[in-house]
């Protein structure tokens, strides 16, 4: 089975290689010259998180809590792409802007800009790491290799396509991984209700196991709400998802896109939960020591060689398909908002700008690699991620892009007082969720901006119109 991983590994290098050769400028290495079709749009879309979090993470969440355990990931993530596609793809892609970084500039100013674009780094680094992470344990559970050689191994590959066609590569590769992952997910499925009946095993899942409902009491609600606004709002303000509307070849393309990826998102991250039920049943010492392991060892324990291959083959094409949108969305605003500042503008040549956006990569990945050795667990450096975007970012694009009240000192407010009270929060281990005090405190500048809108600030815009 590992000459097949690693045949696979090497096709994904390939078609990275192959995809490299359309990327002649910037525009091209970050939105692929805008030019995707619905196709690929879609599966862009839909493997932007559809990775470790999902079949790793949010099955061992399943064994341990059921539904209840998964609002932020699978329902969260469903969530913000349906959100993106009803409310944010059409004003976004309308902007033809290379990055979030460059929407902060033009609807706030620069000292915004700088201050987004080094939030929206920050934010992606566990993202990076827990990908990384994921990697190490597949290679581990495949062919015994050490964790850590696996993440070091996994980020080289990632890395290097990246690297080389940026979104071209990214696109073209997920496209790819879609088909791999729902093909080998299905499968394995199949396989297991061949020999134990799915329906039966639902059937006797403890109560409570399927419920989506909020729980009684003040305080459980309000982070069963927080449960569906680390991704479903959090994530709406973030490069990767930013890029892939982007990089469509029209608004139309981008919202239909959006919304077939929610619906796939759904209905395909349902299969590892449905996996993680047998896995709960038929390897209850794993659950005790390392639920993260469940699904890898359940696959390997329980079914085919041919369904492990399709497995293992679906688990490492969801795998690559986020680390390299991961490590893409950084990078482009380090490149674009922060580096590309330190040079002269005489500078600003497109080779030189591609250049800088390549180097950005290799930064990127590494800071991400750094973390993945540090730290393992997929789930909290996931969920973490995605907070640090919603308490800062969030409300600043929200009423930026549907108001034109607010200036940029109330969206600088917003960023620093939301991520201040959510890290104080943190401190205090408050028994509500920190990012509901963070977005909290994010919103109110926004809000006293569109309330009780800068004079001035409306004066000058009629004078210079």
């Amino acid at each position: 089975m590992s000459y097949f991983i690693f045949l696979y590994l090497f096709a994904t290098l390939a078609i990275g290689v192959v995809a490299s050769r359309k990327v002649k400028n910037t525009k091209d290495f970050i939105l692929a010259g805008r030019s995707l079709p619905l196709s690929i749009t879609t599966a862009a879309l839909f493997a932007t998180w559809f990775g470790s979090e999902t079949i790793l993470g949010a099955s061992s969440q399943m064994a341990l809590e059921g539904f209840p355990g998964v609002i932020q990931e699978p329902f969260g993530a469903a969530l913000c792409l349906l959100l993106l596609g009803v409310f944010f793809a059409t004003p976004l892609y309308k902007m033809n802007i290379l990055t979030f970084g460059d929407f902060y500039r033009i609807r706030y100013g620069r000292i915004m800009e700088v201050l987004a674009g080094i939030f929206l780094v920050l934010s992606y680094l566990g993202w990076i790491a827990a990908q990384m992470v994921a990697m190490g344990i597949i290679l581990n559970t495949i062919i015994g290799m050490e964790i850590q050689t696996g993440i070091y191994l996994s980020a080289g590959i990632v890395v290097f396509y990246t690297f080389l066609g940026g979104m071209w590569s990214v696109s073209i590769t997920n496209f790819v991984q879609m088909i791999m992952i729902i093909l080998g997910l299905a499968a394995c499925l199949y396989e297991m209700n061949a020999n134990r009946s799915l329906s039966d095993l639902i059937a006797e899942s403890p109560a409570g196991t399927f419920n989506l409902l909020p729980p009684s009491g003040i305080v459980p609600s309000l982070n069963y709400l927080s449960a569906w606004m680390v991704l479903g709002l959090g994530s709406i303000p973030q490069q990767d998802l930013f890029q892939r509307v982007m990089a469509a070849k029209s608004a139309k393309i981008a919202v239909l896109a959006s919304l077939i990826a929610a619906f796939l998102y759904l209905t395909v991250a349902m299969m590892p939960l449905f996996l993680a039920l047998y896995a709960k049943e038929l390897l209850p010492h794993i659950l005790d020591s390392n639920p993260q392991m469940l699904i890898p060892y359940l696959v390997k324990g329980y079914t085919s060689p041919i369904v492990q291959i399709c497995f293992f083959g679906a688990m490492t094409s969801a795998i690559l398909s986020t680390a390299s949108g991961a490590i893409l969305a950084p990078s482009s605003i380090l490149s674009e908002n922060l580096f590309k500042y330190i040079l002269p503008k005489k500078d600003w040549a497109e080779k030189r700008l591609l250049l800088l956006s390549r180097i950005a990569v290799l930064i990127t990945a590494t800071i991400g690699l750094l973390i993945a050795m540090g730290r393992q667990d997929i789930y909290e450096l996931v969920e973490e991620s995605s907070a640090i975007s919603l308490v800062s970012l969030f409300t600043p694009l929200a009423f930026g892009l549907f108001s034109s009240k607010c200036t940029q000192v109330h969206a600088v407010l917003s960023l620093i007082l939301g991520s201040t009270v959510w890290l104080i929060a943190i401190y205090l281990a408050t028994s509500v969720n920190p990012i509901l005090y963070g977005l909290v405190a994010s919103t109110t500048p926004m809000l006293a901006g569109f309330i009780f809108p800068d004079q001035t600030e409306s004066t000058k815009k009629k004078h210079l119109s």
